[in-house]
């Protein structure tokens, strides 16, 4: 059974409104709301956050991504399905996600400034940066995803 740590926004109120107000930022900043879904799912596979999982994943479908692009994010690499912009802001994900591993290599920054602006490229870093830090509270505080059906969920051993 998972039961959550603390409230953030109750707790820190301020440091909250602070972190959904560089969320509206990344919101408003022109990129493309699926790719912004594709990368906070990606990094939220990485990170191993369910609950940032679910919501992403669900806006993601309401915004018309296929299931079958969803299915296949964490192998995108082996996939057609994904553009060559998509594949770069997906590589760069990864890098900063993992860049204790990674060291965000020079390689797909240079794959970044073939399709994307500076601007663009400034945005995506910190939609990575932004997706991570919300990774992190979620699982810190042990934030429990939504659960949709209460018996299929019962039945696997979800109170």
């Amino acid at each position: 059974m998972f039961v959550q740590r603390l409230s953030i926004p109750d707790a820190a109120p301020q440091g909250y409104a602070a972190l959904a107000t560089v969320e509206a930022y990344v919101k408003q900043s022109g990129l493309p709301p699926l790719l912004v879904d594709l990368m906070k799912m990606r990094a939220s596979q990485i990170n191993g956050c369910a609950f940032c999982l679910d919501m992403h994943g669900k806006d993601a479908r309401r915004r018309g991504e296929t299931e079958q692009r969803l299915y296949l994010l964490n192998a995108w690499r082996e996939s057609p399905l994904y553009t060559p912009a998509e594949r770069a802001a997906l590589a760069w994900t990864e890098a900063l996600t993992l860049i204790a591993e990674t060291h965000a290599p020079d390689a797909d920054f240079e794959e970044l400034k073939k399709h994307f602006s500076d601007k663009e490229i400034a945005d995506l870093t910190i939609l990575v940066g932004m997706i991570n830090l919300w990774n992190r509270i979620a699982i810190g505080m042990r934030n429990q995803h939504p659960v949709a059906k209460p018996v299929a969920a019962a039945r696997a051993g979800v109170a």
